[in-house]
């Protein structure tokens, strides 16, 4: 069974996509000051130096409040910035790879996260020695291109029965439907969306975490 790990429970994703314009620290600052208790900073079309000029500010916003970081794809700019985490995709670096560059670089405690879409990449993952797995979408998202076909609450509980690190349930995720998601017994849940695109980040994260919290706390 999946075990609970509180940085994750509130878990927070950048998405210049849905941010109305505003830049990723703006947008930041919102998300920790709405609660999230983990960041991840997204940003695949930036060029790289804006995204090194990003990750820090974004790793001095995150210190300071006690929020765990974490940044996506790219292993160099997480050992760059001191990010706490490092998070990759099904198509990106190996997690024994990173796992070893990690090690060599003097970083053995950066944790390692996967995004998984199936039981048996959810299984491959933990197996490769991932710290926790991202699962979903559970709905139908536009977050990312390419998207891969919603799998939906059963799959979630079924993973979460089977798998023993920490899962994060991802994808289309919105007030409406936390409560149905705590109801499988997960425990940590990642918005993106439905909080970047906020006109007041803030208030609108708070809402969507204090019901999280809530739902969750019901399927204990």
């Amino acid at each position: 069974m999946a075990v609970f790990d509180p940085r994750f429970e509130c878990y927070a994703i950048t998405d210049q996509a849905s941010a109305q314009g505003r830049d990723d620290l703006t947008v930041a600052a919102g998300l920790i000051r709405g609660g999230a208790t983990c960041l991840q900073y997204r940003a695949k079309k930036t060029q790289a130096l804006e995204q090194w000029r990003v990750a820090a500010g974004l790793r001095a916003l995150t210190r300071e409040a006690g929020v765990f970081f974490v940044v996506n794809d790219r292993l160099d700019l997480a050992l760059a910035c001191g990010a706490d985490g490092l998070h990759v995709g099904q198509d990106d670096l190996p997690l024994p790879l990173a796992r070893e560059w990690a090690r060599k670089a003097g970083r053995p405690d950066l944790v390692l996260g996967r995004s998984t879409h199936s039981l048996e990449q959810a299984l491959a993952g933990q197996g490769e020695g991932a710290d926790y797995i991202g699962f979903g979408p559970l709905f139908a998202t536009q977050t990312k291109e390419n998207n891969v076909p919603p799998v939906g609450l059963a799959a979630l509980a079924e993973v979460l029965a089977l798998v023993t690190v920490p899962v994060v349930a991802i994808g289309g995720i919105k007030l409406h439907n936390l409560e149905q998601i705590g109801a499988t017994g997960a425990r940590h849940c990642a918005i993106v969306t439905a909080l970047t695109s906020a006109e007041d980040i803030g208030a609108v994260s708070r809402a969507h975490w204090d019901l999280w919290r809530a739902a969750a706390r019901r399927s204990r």
